[in-house]
C-alpha cells in the first residue's frame, strides 16, 4: 500500500458497499437470503430458486437496474425493501473505515460519497450506520440514471459537483467501475483488497489496495 500524496488530493470520492461498509450483507442477502425467501414466497424449491434467478442477475448485472430495489421487486413479484429489513442487523462498517473519514474531513477534504445503491438501500444502510455527517454530498447513481460503469455517470458528476479529477481520490470494491473512473482521468484509484469480510482478499488487478484504513491516513 503506497503513502498517498495528501497534497495533490482535494476532492475524495467514496463508494459505500464493499468500500466503507462490509459487503458480507449484500452478498448474502443476493446469494442466499433472497433466493431462500424467493423459493418460500413462490413455492419452488431452493434449486429452482437458483436457477430462475441466476440468469436474470447475469443479464443485469452493472446495469443500473441491477442496483435498482424497484427494479427487482416488480421483476420478482415480491418486496426486496422488506426482505433486506430482515437481513438487516448483517450491515457494519469496515474496520478503520469511521477513522479514516474522521481524518479526511478534519484535514478539509472535500468528501463525496457515489455508490450505485439504490435510494432505498442507502437509506436502510443509513439508518442503522451513521454516515452522513462526513460526507458534503451522499450521491446515487440513480439520480443521473447511469450507474457509474457508464461514462456518463461520470460526466454527470462532474456537471454536478465540479471537481477536478486530477486532484481527486477515488476508493471502489469493484475494477470496472475504477476502470471507468481512471478512464474519465481520476488520478488517485484504489481498490479494496477484502471487501467481504468473510470472502478473504481478492485480486484487484492493476489496482493498489487498501488493507488498513489506517495507513491511508499517514502523512494526512
Amino acid at each position: 500500500m503506497p503513502s498517498l500524496p495528501w497534497s495533490d488530493i482535494d476532492t475524495v470520492l467514496l463508494d459505500m458497499d464493499g468500500t466503507l461498509l462490509d459487503l458480507h450483507f449484500d452478498n448474502h442477502f443476493w446469494l442466499e437470503h433472497l433466493p431462500q425467501r424467493y423459493a418460500e414466497l413462490h413455492g419452488v424449491s431452493r434449486a429452482m430458486a437458483d436457477m430462475e434467478l441466476q440468469p436474470l442477475f447475469e443479464r443485469h448485472a452493472g446495469q443500473l437496474q441491477w442496483y435498482c430495489l424497484d427494479f427487482w421487486s416488480t421483476e420478482l413479484k415480491l418486496s426486496v425493501r422488506e426482505l433486506k429489513l430482515e437481513t438487516a442487523h448483517l450491515i457494519a462498517l469496515r474496520p478503520d473505515a469511521d477513522t479514516f473519514l474522521q481524518a479526511i474531513k478534519q484535514a478539509g477534504k472535500r468528501v463525496v460519497m457515489i455508490t450505485n445503491a439504490h435510494r432505498d438501500s442507502l437509506s436502510l444502510k443509513l439508518e442503522r450506520i451513521e454516515l452522513s455527517p462526513y460526507f458534503e454530498r451522499l450521491i446515487s447513481s440513480h439520480d443521473y440514471g447511469f450507474p457509474k460503469e457508464n461514462p456518463q455517470f461520470w460526466d454527470a458528476l462532474q456537471t454536478d459537483i465540479d471537481f477536478d479529477p486530477a486532484r481527486s481520490l477515488f476508493i471502489d470494491d469493484t475494477l470496472p467501475i475504477l476502470r471507468s473512473a481512471r478512464d474519465f482521468g481520476v488520478a488517485h484509484l484504489l481498490a479494496i483488497k477484502e471487501p467481504d469480510s468473510r470472502k478473504g482478499p481478492k485480486d484487484t488487478a492493476e489496482f493498489a489496495a487498501v488493507e488498513d484504513y489506517r495507513e491511508l491516513i499517514i502523512g494526512l
